[in-house]
């Protein structure tokens, strides 16, 4: 199937009740979070924001944007050819589909539309964001420990939260470096498993689609330019949100701006509504007011971070689905 081609519909039961859980749980930290908030104030504040500060923080965004493109183009790369325009152009059809579809639909979409360009498979291009995504919580939580050793306030549920998250982490990390050395493994069992002859050449191509995937961390030099690339990354993220907060008149310091990014980053991985709202909310709330933030700043800045995204990744996004549309699709390579 190419990127013109429409995906299957999810099964409705299980989109039903996604959608239930989403909004359900968007509706109770949106109430957590916004009672005895003074709207006038809030509304107050985003009035006297100061544009030249925000449009730094759109540089600097801008600029971890097309890092995160040149980090996974590095992944890409070790199962075929991919050029960075292919990688910027998905990353942001992808950071589209994020914001305004449930469910982080945005990972599919940029997989379909590396596929269809270069050919490599879609299981491979899969692989690649997803374990991605992996490395990205691990650094999240290894930065988040280190933070919080240098900070004189600990919010006792920061600490319990990221506990679950690091354990995750850590076995996502042992499942990369380990799953593909037992490739014998996986092709001896998927031989013996009671599946269909005329399917199992279908399921042994995407078997070792995955297993490239997952090994496209095993060479050292592409690791470490990975790895290196990653802190930057979240270096960039941390300086625009605190170029953010500024343009509210809020001094974020950059330990407790990494602290937001990692409850961010991990408040992501529940069912959540298009833009993570009640999620985004709730999170800055938990992490900036132990450190003498007002909540209706707090909400301010939650209110104007998320407009910067949704315009954001609505521009980049939209002129990358045009893009993708007008491209023919690649002939499917061998893997």
């Amino acid at each position: 199937m190419d990127f013109n081609s429409t995906p299957a519909p999810a099964p409705p039961r299980s989109n039903l009740w996604y959608w239930v859980i989403a909004l359900a749980l968007a509706a109770v930290l949106l109430y957590y979070s916004l009672r005895g908030i003074d709207w006038t104030q809030v509304w107050a504040t985003l009035k006297a924001t100061r544009l030249d500060y925000v449009g730094w923080m759109v540089v600097a965004t801008t600029v971890s944007l097309l890092l995160r493109a040149f980090r996974w183009c590095v992944l890409l790369r070790a199962g075929g050819e991919v050029s960075f325009p292919t990688a910027f152009w998905a990353t942001c059809a992808g950071y589209f589909g994020n914001s305004y579809l449930p469910a982080r639909a945005g990972e599919l979409i940029r997989t379909m539309a590396v596929d269809a360009e270069t050919g490599i498979g879609r299981a491979f291009v899969l692989t690649t964001a997803l374990s991605e995504r992996i490395t990205d919580a691990i650094a999240l939580v290894l930065i988040s420990s280190l933070v919080l050793l240098t900070l004189p306030v600990r919010p006792g549920w920061y600490a319990t939260a990221a506990k679950p998250f690091a354990i995750i982490g850590f076995c996502g990390a042992i499942g990369i470096a380990v799953l593909p050395r037992l490739d014998r493994l996986w092709h001896a069992l998927l031989a013996r498993a009671p599946v269909p002859e005329r399917f199992r050449g279908a399921l042994t191509h995407i078997l070792e689609q995955i297993l490239n995937g997952l090994r496209s961390f095993h060479d050292s030099r592409r690791l470490l330019t990975f790895l290196a690339l990653t802190a930057v990354i979240w270096f960039m993220d941390a300086v625009g949100t605190i170029l953010a907060a500024k343009s509210l008149n809020m001094t974020l310091q950059l330990p407790v701006a990494y602290l937001l990014l990692t409850g961010l980053g991990l408040g992501s991985a529940l069912p959540s509504t298009p833009g993570f709202v009640g999620i985004y909310q709730f999170v800055a709330v938990e992490v900036l007011t132990p450190f003498g933030f007002p909540r209706n700043s707090v909400i301010a800045l939650t209110l104007l971070l998320q407009a910067l995204n949704y315009v954001s990744t609505g521009i980049w996004g939209m002129l990358a689905l045009v893009r993708f549309r007008k491209r023919k699709p690649a002939p499917v390579l061998s893997s």
